[in-house]
């Protein structure tokens, strides 16, 4: 589970990155600062996990997580390090993109002016010359084997008539509709715009919460472009936060008007972006919340906890937290007929609770 967080320069990647992943990555009011990719942890707040301690007493409580990658940063044309980016956008399952909304005389912008619109448009382009690069290579490849009758490659050349298209009308490859086989041949082939994108709208103080006329401008954008969620949060302020604890923490919360940091919601969007759900497992030695892939069965849900439980799966014995919250143990779950009994085939749903029986 792993997203990268793309942008042009002095759009405030860096920094969000700090402040999601608690790093101290080097920030500066220059282009092109970061060189390298600067990996880190996001630990996802859950107050659903927190509910459940209060309810089943454990020695730990451990939150779901994903691994965040801090992207060099891009520029029209290939400048500074753009092209080298594109081989690390390849290994991350989804991609968060920043835009900048805000306007500061002390730190530059590599366009010389302001416009979200314009610099999500650029980051969009280049994975979009990409892919089509790669399909022109596709295409010829395809069309030799074509000849002499392989299978593969008339199911290939048909894809790329399909997506070549979409492509060429400068939209992304996931706002097209393809069935599994085609899907799972677009992510073998590794195309850039099937991934999942986010876009982060940095904005000033300010505008806090909801964004500026800029921020409207980039929704619209947006949903034309390929259905984006847009998120809107002023990093400086969330950097600001990421540095405090306790009463001062909730003292600059309170006067920001925020109920919780903007990243915690930044978090979870790129935790739905990803594809991904929750279930939980509680006892003695850990309370603790693992990330499942939506649509998931009982044996691949058990796998992520460990192989040999989904390799050697009998059934589960599953609630969902909501039946906790409202009986208030497992007792008298049980007893209200709220647990049940499932096996190899059920789906998990959000929020379900586990005790997984195997055998190896």
């Amino acid at each position: 589970m792993e997203a990268g967080i793309v942008g042009l320069s002095n759009v405030g990647k860096t920094s969000l990155f700090n402040a999601l992943t608690s790093a101290e990555a080097e920030v500066a009011e220059y282009p092109f600062t970061t060189t390298k990719p600067h990996v880190g942890e996001v630990i996802i707040p859950d107050p659903r996990l927190d509910r459940i301690s209060e309810f089943i007493t454990s020695e730990k409580t451990v939150h779901a997580h994903f691994k965040l990658v801090d992207l060099p940063a891009l520029a029209e044309g290939g400048e500074g390090m753009g092209r080298s980016f594109l081989a690390d956008v390849q290994m991350v399952d989804a991609i968060v993109c920043v835009a900048r909304c805000f306007d500061d005389e002390a730190v530059m912008h590599p366009a010389g002016s302001i416009n979200p619109v314009r610099d999500v448009e650029t980051v969009q382009v280049e994975l979009i010359l990409t892919d089509m690069a790669v399909l022109e290579g596709v295409v010829d490849r395809a069309t030799r084997a074509a000849r002499a009758h392989d299978e593969r490659a008339v199911f290939r050349l048909a894809l790329c008539e399909k997506a070549q298209p979409i492509l060429a009308d400068e939209k992304p490859l996931r706002a097209g509709d393809w069935d599994e086989r085609e899907l799972a041949e677009l992510i073998q082939l590794g195309m850039l715009s099937l991934k999942p994108m986010l876009i982060v709208a940095n904005i000033a103080e300010d505008n806090m919460p909801n964004g500026g006329e800029r921020t409207e401008e980039l929704r619209a954008w947006a949903e034309r472009a390929g259905g984006m969620s847009i998120v809107p949060l002023s990093i400086k302020v969330e950097s600001e936060l990421a540095q405090l604890e306790g009463e001062e923490h909730d003292e600059l919360l309170e006067a920001m008007g925020l109920a919780e940091p903007a990243t915690s919601v930044v978090a979870h969007a790129i935790f739905k972006l990803l594809g991904y759900q929750y279930f939980y497992t509680a006892g003695k030695k850990q309370n603790r919340a693992w990330p499942v892939r939506i649509g998931s069965t009982a044996p691949q849900a058990a796998g992520v906890i460990h192989t040999d439980f989904e390799r050697g799966f009998i059934r589960v014995e599953v609630y969902n937290i909501a039946d906790l919250f409202e009986f208030g143990s497992e007792k008298a779950i049980r007893e209200a007929r709220k647990m049940r009994v499932e096996g190899k085939h059920y789906v998990l749903q959000d929020g379900d609770l586990c005790h997984f029986l195997f055998n190896v």
